[in-house]
């Protein structure tokens, strides 16, 4: 085996707070893009760009022909301004409180490693940088683009990994099904009557009934959630009103509700636009619901799921590796890509401290992550490539 490894040849740790210093949002990061394109650059690489994103697809050709296995990394930060207190903190009113700083970082390592290792694989990698993962439709837009044709042959497989600043670091957790839940965001719109705060009979208050709706939204969840089939609903954002002595027209809740399918999530929002109807229409007003983006669960197959504990295991040893009883409720577009190819989804504990439970979570502004595990990460995605591509005996597939 070739010796010259990714975490050899750039540093993968200085490339990660580089990106975590400048987070974009949404689908166009031009700065992150430049400086992931910088870091490929000695490699010499066919690199594809998208004119209506700043995706990259990045192709890392085998000895011979071949099929074709993907991995993945997200690129987008929050709207957030971030209170780590790490030294390489963002100050752009952004932050990489998801993690996708790490991806990006272990995918490029990932690249050199395989860029090392082509005599080991026929084939090609498809290396996927995706804008747009945090409800931006990055994966759509990329699938729908056509990104998973770049090599001519669609992938066999698709790879991913996602970190975690609650769990242990460098575990690696998956299992066979749901490792991610499904989501479904959707908003409330509760419309009332406006007036003067010293007369409220003589309007329809929507901020007191929206309040109503958001307990209601809980004691539903604490009535039709069980362990083995969870239900979260969260009202991230309540906005009404522009001062204390008027009573508004509307109120506006927005809603986040995750399940462990599609289907179940689906049902759990009509039951709650109806409940919200019903309560506002008690009191006089109504409440309408608007869904908006609907993700499904992300669903590793028996293949994939078998590939990362084997894999995890002559890497870094069996106690490495963690099977979840139940999936993470935190969902992923990932999803998309592993719905078209099959393969599967890692979660990488990169806890800074033990206990990690009791640590800021995913999406906190207090979020840190242990980027030790950032080359790790590396070897695992660039050895899942080389295993799935090698598992494949023929060239069968069918050329697109």
């Amino acid at each position: 085996m070739n010796p010259l490894r990714g975490p050899d040849v750039i540093d993968l740790i200085e490339l990660r707070r580089r990106l975590h210093r400048h987070p974009e949002l949404a689908l166009h990061l031009p700065e992150t893009r430049k400086t992931l394109l910088e870091a490929l650059a000695p490699l010499g690489l066919r690199v594809e760009t998208s004119e209506k994103s700043s995706s990259l697809a990045v192709v890392i050709p085998g000895r011979g022909p071949g099929p074709t296995v993907l991995l993945r990394a997200d690129m987008d930060g929050l709207p957030m301004t971030e209170e780590s207190g790490v030294a390489f903190s963002s100050t752009n009113g952004s932050m990489h409180a998801c993690g996708h700083d790490l991806h990006m970082a272990g995918l490029v390592g990932a690249i050199y490693e395989l860029c090392a290792r082509r005599e080991e694989f026929d084939g090609d990698v498809l290396a996927v940088f995706q804008p747009g993962e945090e409800g931006a439709g990055g994966a759509e837009l990329m699938i729908s683009e056509n990104v998973l044709l770049t090599t001519g042959r669609k992938p066999v497989a698709s790879f991913g990994v996602h970190v975690l600043s609650f769990a242990e670091s460098g575990t690696f957790h998956c299992r066979e099904g749901a490792v991610m839940g499904a989501t479904l965001l959707f908003d409330l719109v509760v419309l009332g009557r406006g007036g003067h705060a010293a007369r409220p009979h003589t309007a329809r208050d929507p901020i007191s009934t929206a309040s109503l709706i958001v307990q209601g939204i809980q004691t539903f969840v604490a009535q039709n959630s069980s362990p083995a089939d969870p239900i979260i609903v969260t009202v991230g954002s309540l906005c009404a009103g522009t001062a204390a002595n008027v009573i508004p027209n509307s109120a506006r809740l927005k809603v986040s509700l995750r399940a462990t399918s599609s289907a179940t999530a689906r049902d759990a929002f009509g039951r709650i636009a109806d409940m919200s109807a019903a309560i506002a229409e008690a009191f006089g007003l109504k409440a309408t619901a608007e869904a908006g983006p609907d993700l499904g669960p992300t669903v590793s197959d028996k293949e994939g799921a078998d590939l990362v504990r084997g894999t995890v295991t002559d890497l870094f040893g069996a106690g490495r590796h963690k099977e979840p009883a139940l999936p993470e409720m935190i969902s992923e577009d990932f999803s998309l890509f592993l719905e078209e190819t099959g393969g599967a989804f890692v979660l990488v504990g990169a806890a800074v401290a033990d206990p990690p439970h009791l640590l800021p979570t995913n999406h906190s502004a207090e979020a840190r992550f242990d980027d030790s595990v950032v080359p790790d990460i590396s070897r695992l995605l660039a050895e899942l490539a080389v295993r799935r591509l090698n598992a494949t005996p023929t060239m069968n597939e069918t050329t697109c």
